[in-house]
């Protein structure tokens, strides 16, 4: 007899009522995805898709899980982190919107890939990752679900650079667009998404200063560029930390400081990882911070700070939540923030829905790309199609009541010329 798949695994169905009143107030700030939910409502182009998603449970999460289930799809949830869901959201669509969710806030990691599991449990036609667990699970443990699925997408920089690993190794084994790199997403989503909310998540876990501070960020990506800009706009001396010439540079005609980690280590106050790399925080920068500094990582995987070899030799104790002492033989203590993982999710409630708005567009019109062009994409990562990529530009202009020019006829002809010169 076959087995029956899990309906849901979520923390307490009671709390129901409080998310679907989050999942209501984040609706009003995503007009794009409600413009295509109305759309997806009329037309139904997932119908008949089963579609497995590994994101954050959060209450911009639930706005495209129920638009994708609008558009016909069957969708099944899971946690992209173990410390990135929203319990009382997950609790209301499982309660609210029949959608199965496998998501506990504070999950341990076989939990974790439990609820991976669990996600796949009927067999996805397409699959939505961040960070790409989901993916490698299929490609590592589920082989035998490849066959089926036409297509999927990826929503983080970190996942976009272990598939584009897996597609260079040739063993990536179904076309994925990379949501990530649109526009509408990177520029925004990264940049003053994260920018916001890593700053959110650690004056809500430490209730510190900002202002008067040593900012150390970590890496001058996207991410980078917004904690950098937030934490400038507080009032913090802010350092970079790069391995990127070019972006180094930059770094320093925005107004940072731009030295060496084991530099910065010695003089910084709160420390901001957002590489996307394993240990951009070493123990022997851990070991040379001084007392009380504060470490978090807005990264996606906590693999950026050596939390490993600092549980080695430090002493660990609980200060308040979301803030662990870690208590060197010297007598010097470090602050780590949400165990090290994304600290605007573990601390907080990740980018303001405005933000995620864009980005959601992009994985919901990517979804019926997928489904509409399956056959005609290889093995491989693409790039978010540019006609997705402005239109949702468009319908964030179009929700702000505004216009902008369009080219004239002589314009055009003047930019598709060459003739015409000085």
């Amino acid at each position: 007899m076959a087995t029956v798949p899990l309906s849901h695994d979520v923390r307490d169905l009671s709390l129901a009522p409080d998310g679907r009143r989050r999942i209501e107030w984040a609706d009003t700030q995503m007009p794009v995805l409600r413009t295509i939910r109305e759309r997806f409502e009329r037309e139904r182009p997932l119908d008949g898709f089963n579609l497995a998603a590994c994101l954050h449970i959060t209450s911009e999460t639930a706005n495209l899980a129920i638009t994708l289930q609008a558009g016909g799809a069957s969708v099944r949830l899971c946690a992209s982190n173990p410390l990135s869901t929203n319990d009382e959201v997950a609790a209301s669509l499982v309660a609210d919107f029949e959608i199965p969710v496998f998501a506990i806030k504070g999950e341990d990691e076989s939990t974790y890939y439990q609820h991976i599991e669990g996600a796949v449990a009927i067999p996805p036609h397409v699959t939505m990752d961040d960070g790409a667990d989901l993916v490698t699970t299929l490609h590592t443990r589920r082989r035998d679900l490849l066959a089926r699925i036409v297509g999927g997408t990826e929503e983080t920089t970190t996942g976009v650079v272990r598939l584009r690993s897996m597609e260079a190794s040739g063993v990536l084994e179904y076309p994925i667009v990379a949501v990530n790199q649109a526009d509408t997403k990177h520029l925004f989503d990264n940049r003053y998404g994260t920018g916001q909310s890593a700053i959110d998540g650690i004056i809500r876990a430490t209730n510190v200063l900002i202002a008067g501070r040593t900012v150390v960020v970590c890496g001058y990506g996207w991410c980078g560029r917004g904690v950098a800009s937030r934490a400038h706009g507080m009032g913090a001396n802010v350092i970079v930390t790069e391995v990127d010439p070019t972006r180094a540079i930059e770094a320093v005609m925005e107004g940072s400081r731009v030295m060496t980690m084991a530099e910065a280590a010695r003089v910084g106050d709160i420390f901001v990882t957002t590489t996307g790399n394993i240990h951009a925080i070493g123990i022997e920068h851990l070991r040379s911070m001084h007392d009380g500094a504060i470490v978090a990582n807005a990264g996606h995987f906590n693999v950026e700070i050596d939390i490993d070899a600092m549980e080695q030799i430090a002493a660990k104790r609980r200060m308040r939540p979301f803030v662990d002492e870690y208590r060197f033989p010297d007598g010097h203590c470090v602050f780590l923030l949400g165990e090290g993982r994304l600290v605007n999710l573990a601390a907080a409630e990740g980018h303001p829905a405005a933000v995620m708005d864009m980005s959601f567009a992009n994985q919901a019109l990517c979804a019926e790309y997928l489904v509409q062009n399956a056959a005609s994409l290889d093995r491989k990562v693409y790039d978010v199609p540019t006609g997705i990529d402005r239109e949702v530009a468009r319908l964030k202009l179009v929700s702000l009541g505004m216009e902008i020019d369009v080219l004239t006829a002589e314009q055009r002809q003047y930019l598709e010329s060459w003739e015409l010169g000085t």
